[in-house]
This record gives C-alpha cells, structure tokens and sequence, in this order.
C-alpha cells in the first residue's frame, strides 16, 4: 500500500503533518508535540521552521511556549488532508481492508468527520459507501476507529441503483452529503457528483 513515505523522506515531517492534520483544528506546543510523535525536540523544532516557511503552519507565542497550527488557507491544504485521511487511521484501514468489504465503488468521508469538526445535532453522515458492502466486516472497522475516537462515526450505505435513483429524484438526504466537503477514499469524485 502507498504511504506518505514515498513522498516526503523526512519521517518527523511524516509524523508531524500526521499529527496535525488528523485534528485540523488543535494548536501544539513544541514540547507536545515532539512527546506526541515521540522524536527529538530538535529534530521537531527543525521540521516545524521548514513547514512553517513552507507555510503550511502559523505560530504565536503564548508565555514561554511557541504554538502551531496547521493554516487551512494553505493552497493545498485539501489536497494533503486527503492524502493523510487515505494513509492513517481508518482510511487506511478501509483502503487495506478493501478486497474484504465488498465491491465498493465510491467511499468518501465529509470534509467534517475529516476534520473533526462537530456535528450540529445528530443529522451528520461522516461516511458515504457507494457499492455492494459486506456490512458486518464494514462495521469491524469502523468499530476500531469509534474505540479509539471515543466518537460513534454515522455511516451510510446503498447500492449502486439505489445511489442513482435517489441522485435523479433529488433525494434530500443524499443531496445534503454530496453538497458537503468530502475526501475520496475509493472512487472517483466526478463519479459521485455527475
């Protein structure tokens, strides 16, 4: 399986774009971060002043401590909360598991559940599964990622026709999720939306 390895070679930069885009939202201090990835303060410290360069990460200091934080006006901020939502965590897990969940033909994760945003009431979807699922394996992993979490993840699933249908009559449930920001897991976006 392809991994952000064969991409960036710096395995604390790795870890940190890891770190920070698995929770969009979090500020880290050097020091939580470099206990948080466990790697050497220094080799943190050098990583962060490259990124922020970069300018993937914004700083502020407050008292004594320097913070970070991922900026999502960064022209591909879309693009590398994708990569890492298909090589981390449950992304990767579905993505490995692929073969045993049946014959999925689009599986993507609101730009919500991506981000760890909360949802307003309980209405939200955080995944939609387009294709012939094998539910019960599907809900295994999904369990593992709610445990760790401590979040319960809402999933739809349909088939290919039932997709259809409900896109042509305007469904408004449907229409509510593919109206939403997404990260693609499986399938082709234009598939999804066309």
């Amino acid at each position: 399986m392809a991994d952000l390895t064969d991409i960036i070679t710096s395995k604390v930069r790795i870890k940190i774009l890891e770190l920070f885009l698995s929770d969009t939202g979090e500020m880290y201090h050097v020091r939580g971060i470099a206990r948080e990835i466990k790697e050497e303060i220094n080799a943190v410290r050098r990583e962060l002043g490259r990124l922020e360069k970069a300018g993937i990460f914004k700083k502020e200091p407050r008292g004594n401590r320097l913070y970070y934080w991922v900026r999502p006006d960064y022209p591909f901020f879309g693009d590398l909360l994708s990569i890492v939502a298909k090589t981390t965590g449950l992304g990767a897990a579905i993505i490995e598991n692929r073969s045993k969940i049946g014959k999925i033909s689009s599986l993507m994760f609101s730009g919500k559940f991506v981000r760890r945003k909360a949802r307003k009431g309980e209405e939200g979807v955080d995944i939609l599964v387009i294709g012939e699922a094998n539910l019960p394996e599907l809900a295994n992993i999904i369990r593992v990622e709610e445990s760790k979490r401590n979040k319960e993840i809402n999933y739809t699933a349909m088939s290919r026709d039932e997709f259809t249908f409900r896109k042509k009559r305007r469904d408004p449930f449907l229409l509510s999720i593919l109206s939403g920001s997404r990260v693609m897991i499986i399938g082709d976006e234009e598939d999804l939306v066309a």
